[in-house]
């Protein structure tokens, strides 16, 4: 059990955390502002997908880095002219941009690379080093700083809890929340950026496995506070870094080894345990998912 403490786990779990920091953060600004963001998953593949490919056609990581912002801006903004202009009920237009997004990297994929399953290997140095590690560390004071200590956080929060008394006061509503939305795929897309071109050397189909979720129940168990939800990204990222070095150590009283697919399942329960014991005891913003008519 030794091997499981190994200091290696600091480092795995800071790796597997970047990206449910940088997707929990981009939700924080999102349903702060009172749009519930489900399409994080979608935004994330995107974001990874095309900054592969990026990356693979031009041969800098930093060119897949900004083509996986806009990518991240481009479903964001989707999303966010659905619910903000049109409004739609938001858990259906994220829903809707997730099942988009499992299918349309794959065709294109297929198109472009002549493979649906995954794009093209990408060679050492054209992998983007810790910027994404870095970056998620420094979101995390300066979300706090913006939202706590600046006019656009203070308006992004009562448009958040009360938007009609945002709107007497001369705030523009449906701007605050475009820009909230925004905000959240740009930090998206560079989560999904790093999954592709960071963590991996390819774009594999539905690579993401979910995380999008997990950041957002990172988002809730933190109680949609920038620290708090650093926090529970982390929780989740030191469960799934000590479920892989799991993976042929712990055996069963046998002496066989534990099926991998149990051992996977792990990050996945402690999420249907946070949601089940701590939705009910979050608190979210009182006009998440309502959208707005100043009639």
């Amino acid at each position: 059990m030794s091997e499981l403490f190994s200091s290696s786990l600091v480092m795995s779990t800071l790796r597997l955390a970047t990206p449910l920091v940088l997707a929990a953060l981009g939700g924080l600004f999102s349903e702060r502002a009172g749009v519930v963001n489900i399409a994080l998953e979608g935004i994330m593949l995107a974001g990874a997908f095309t900054a592969a490919a990026l990356t693979y056609a031009a041969g800098s990581p930093w060119v897949g880095l900004l083509g996986g912002i806009g990518a991240g801006l481009l479903i964001a903004t989707i999303h966010a002219l659905a619910c903000i202009r049109y409004r739609a009920d938001q858990v259906v237009s994220g829903t809707a941009i997730n099942i988009l997004m499992t299918g349309v990297p794959g065709f294109l994929s297929g198109a472009l690379f002549l493979s649906s399953g995954s794009t093209p290997q990408l060679q050492k140095e054209q992998l983007i080093p810790y910027t994404p590690m870095v970056m998620a560390g420094l979101m995390v004071p300066l979300t706090w700083y913006v939202l706590y200590r600046t006019p656009f956080g203070l308006r992004l929060r009562a448009v958040g809890e009360n938007p009609e008394a945002a709107d007497a006061a001369g705030v523009s509503v449906a701007s605050i929340r475009y820009a909230g939305v925004l905000l959240s795929g740009v930090l998206a897309g560079i989560a999904g950026a790093y999954l592709s071109i960071g963590q991996s050397s390819l774009f594999t189909r539905n690579m993401t496995s979910g995380r999008g979720f997990i950041a957002l129940a990172a988002l809730i168990f933190g109680k949609w506070r920038p620290v708090q939800t650093m926090l529970a990204c982390l929780l989740f990222g030191l469960t799934e870094a000590v479920s892989i070095q799991m993976q042929g150590v712990v055996k069963l009283p046998s002496g066989e080894d534990i099926p991998v697919q149990f051992i996977q399942m792990v990050p996945y329960i402690l999420t249907i345990v946070v949601l089940a014991g701590f939705i009910g005891q979050s608190r979210p913003p009182r006009a998440l998912g309502i959208p707005y008519d100043k009639g």
